[in-house]
């Protein structure tokens, strides 16, 4: 029987919310997540799906990172396998990257098919040069993939004849593709039709899936764990983690594992409606939040503080300017005590409310017609001709919008200007 450890989207590198800190938890889930469940479960090997590492130039203190848990691993005779992704992969045009450099040195197994005038093959792995498209662990055959991008629908086509002639019928086959997939899509690029990405399923019989951030299953085939740690506050309430595979001949076992270091995020929103004055907003916000909250005791437990999102929703009843953010994430941070405080202002600001109140169905230009004229009006000098000073706003933006001609714009007011006061 054969055990391994699936993970993709490390991320090593990343930065987030300029804080160290937060930087420090990628290293520590990629550590704490190899001693439980590579280390103690002692694997026959790991894999990493694409995006060991958050981008192509790597920091000293990200390479450290790296090869504190690799250098772990081959003093342990666990051998790493990895492929590309779009954050760590080479640049076209040149043969270097840090992933390649890794595999050069013992590191790691990267596997990638050779692509000679465009054309591309699969080479079995070479021991002497530390290179190769798939290499055999026991009973397990492993393909590697690159970065694919838009093409990977039509890509895909060459890998699958590759794979009819490569694949052993004998042996468990596992092949690594970075990729988003149909109906599980968190990117812009294209993703990968599942009627297409079945047709891997002739000569492979588990799928290990990266790229994006969420775990999701395909078939009892397919698996992506998403990645290791939240990449931002939108993707915490996601489920991810890694894979335990056991192999047993062709057939096979995944538990998703979760029981790893990893930085809580709690999300917080508070409606602002009904405040008419600071002090009033302050009162009701903080009341809010101690019903909402825990104040982080770091005496208690192994628990970590948390990052804290505010999110402001609603119309405000005074101008934007005296929420006094900076402050009010000073405060916040005071009393409750997590890692980070970050406030999201969705707030309608007081001089908009007259948009704020307008049917879905308005424009938007009729919209913007209506706050200009309302914040003309609340000017007594100006009061009467507030729908006339809003068209001559309007139609100086169009114009400089346009490209119009300097000169032509300055007439044009002028000339409104005059027939306004006349």
């Amino acid at each position: 029987m054969t055990k391994f450890l699936h993970i993709a989207d490390v991320h090593l590198g990343i930065r987030r919310y300029r804080s160290e800190e937060r930087a420090q938890d990628f290293f520590y889930a990629w550590r704490d997540c190899i001693e439980r469940y590579a280390m103690a479960e002692a694997v026959s090997f790991v894999l990493i799906a694409g995006d060991f590492f958050d981008a192509r130039k790597i920091e000293p203190r990200a390479m450290n990172q790296a090869m504190f848990c690799l250098t772990r691993l081959r003093d342990a005779g666990i051998p790493v396998v990895a492929i590309e992704g779009n954050h760590d992969s080479h640049e076209v045009g040149t043969k270097f990257s840090w992933l390649r450099s890794l595999s050069q040195w013992g590191y790691i197994k990267l596997l990638e098919p050779v692509y000679e005038d465009g054309v591309a093959r699969l080479d079995a792995w070479d021991d002497a040069q530390n290179k190769g498209s798939f290499i055999d662990i026991g009973d397990v055959r492993i393909f590697g993939s690159i970065w694919y991008g838009s093409t990977v629908t039509q890509s895909l086509t060459a890998l699958v004849d590759l794979l009819r002639d490569h694949h052993d019928p004998q042996r468990f086959n596992i092949m690594m593709l970075h990729t988003d997939v149909e109906g599980h899509v968190n990117h812009p690029s294209p993703p990968l039709p599942v009627a297409k990405l079945n047709e891997l399923k002739d000569y492979i019989d588990y799928l290990a899936l990266g790229h994006t951030h969420k775990n999701f299953v395909i078939d009892d085939w397919a698996y992506n764990p998403g990645s290791l740690e939240a990449c931002s506050v939108d993707e915490y309430a996601n489920e991810r983690g890694a894979y335990v595979v056991e192999v047993d001949g062709k057939q096979h076992t995944a538990r998703l594992v979760k029981e790893y270091r990893q930085r809580p995020v709690i999300r917080v929103g508070f409606d602002v409606n009904g405040q008419v004055t600071p002090e009033e907003f302050h009162e009701a916000l903080f009341g809010h939040l101690r019903r909402e909250l825990i104040p982080f005791d770091a005496g208690v437990g192994e628990a970590l503080p948390p990052v804290i999102e505010l999110a402001l929703k609603g119309q405000l009843g005074f101008k934007t300017s005296l929420l006094e953010l900076n402050r009010l994430r000073d405060e916040v941070k005071k009393e409750f005590k997590p890692l980070l405080v970050m406030v999201r202002n969705q707030t309608v600001p007081v001089e908009y409310a007259v948009a704020a109140g307008l049917s879905e169905n308005v424009s938007r230009g009729e919209r913007e017609r209506r706050v200009i004229e309302d914040l003309i009006s609340r000017d007594a000098r100006f009061r009467d001709q507030s729908t006339e000073f809003a068209g001559l706003i309007l139609e100086a933006k169009r114009l400089a919008l346009g490209e119009g001609n300097p000169g032509q714009i300055t007439e044009m007011i002028e000339s409104k200007l005059d027939s306004l006061s006349a």
